[in-house]
């Protein structure tokens, strides 16, 4: 699963900066025609709405499920999620997370195989 999140990093870092990076060349860094093209349109509204309130479902996540598993790093997707988005965010804490389930099983195994031989 780990290839699988990192590849997803990469294409949720590239995807969306393909589409922002020229736009911020063509305009620079104009907020007004910024917002004003986020809500030029039902559509475009409807598209920002989702984003906004599942950044939001995110960064709750990664509070409660990082600290509930004790993972690393955990200010990582929430700088991912400001400068790229929920397309780096997302796939980066769970890079993250299953990085620590696996350390968690790792060291349950030692563990367990330690007091076996303490028998």
């Amino acid at each position: 699963m780990k290839a699988i999140y990192l590849l997803l990093c990469v294409i949720g870092t590239i995807l969306p900066l393909s589409q922002f990076v020229p736009w911020l060349m063509d305009n620079g860094l104009n907020l007004a025609l910024l917002i004003n093209e986020i809500s030029a349109s039902r559509i475009s509204s409807f598209a920002w709405l989702d984003v906004i309130v599942s950044a939001v479902v995110v960064l709750l996540f990664v509070l409660v499920e990082g600290r509930r598993l004790g993972v690393r790093n955990l200010w990582a997707p929430f700088v991912a999620m400001f400068t790229v988005g929920v397309s780096l965010a997302l796939p980066l804490f769970l890079l993250l997370r299953q990085i620590r389930l696996e350390q968690r099983s790792n060291n349950a195994f030692n563990s367990d195989a330690g007091n076996a031989g303490a028998g």
